[in-house]
């Protein structure tokens, strides 16, 4: 069976609920996403960070949880970091840094065969959904999964490993998957997955549905009790 690992990557968001301390309000995310992926079968996980949002990760991990400190809040410097690791080929132009837990490398088991790295701010998202991403991997090199509603950006991504040469700079917050498609050197190499929200803005917002379990933080923090102790 293939190794398989889901990051959640814990990047700055732009956009809070009026009258939520957008601290409060990321926190809240990434509890939620690395709740979930707590949840998730036959993957290990982990949290990648910058070093300046380390606080964020220690506050939202659960023991064990190998945490990467990356150079910029992409999947393409995740997938540096592991390199660094020796879980994975370096992805083209950056230069890996990698941490993991409260020592270097605790944690961090080695050679995976897969890797999916997931936006924080898709507190609901189903695991499903994840496993959809990572399911094409056996006969694709890479799969992506869009942001529900067509915008510009990304929910996550999932490559196979050694990441591909052709493989371009990815941020989740901007890239689509036509420029993801058009790098590959075959159109079928890249496997478009079903989408989902991320919470960017007030329409992200009221698609939530408060009768899907999941996302206690989030919706404790919105209901005005704060996030859950």
């Amino acid at each position: 069976m293939a190794r398989r690992l889901v990051v959640a990557l814990l990047a700055p968001v732009s956009w809070s609920p009026p009258g939520i301390d957008p601290v409060d309000w990321r926190t809240a995310l990434a509890e939620d996403v690395v709740d979930l992926l707590a949840t998730l079968q036959e993957v290990e996980t982990a949290v990648a960070v910058t070093p300046a949002d380390r606080w964020l990760a220690d506050a939202v991990v659960w023991p064990g949880t190998a945490v990467h400190e990356v150079s910029e809040p992409t999947p393409t410097a995740v997938l540096a970091a592991l390199a660094a690791s020796g879980d994975a080929r370096p992805a083209p132009g950056v230069v890996p840094g990698h941490r993991a837990g409260s020592e270097a490398g605790a944690g961090v088991p080695t050679a995976y065969d897969q890797v999916a790295v997931i936006a924080g701010d898709a507190p609901d998202v189903p695991g499903l959904t994840i496993g959809k991403l990572l399911r094409p991997l056996t006969t694709r090199p890479v799969a992506v999964a869009p942001v529900e509603g067509g915008g510009p950006g990304l929910l996550g991504v999932a490559v196979r490993l050694p990441v591909p040469a052709w493989l371009p700079p990815l941020d989740l917050d901007t890239v689509l998957p036509t420029a993801v498609r058009a790098a590959a050197p075959q159109p079928g190499d890249l496997a478009v997955t079903p989408a989902w929200r991320r919470l960017r803005g007030p329409a992200d917002l009221a698609g939530l549905d408060p009768a899907v379990e999941g996302w206690e933080a989030t919706r404790a923090l919105l209901s005005g009790a704060g996030r859950p102790g």
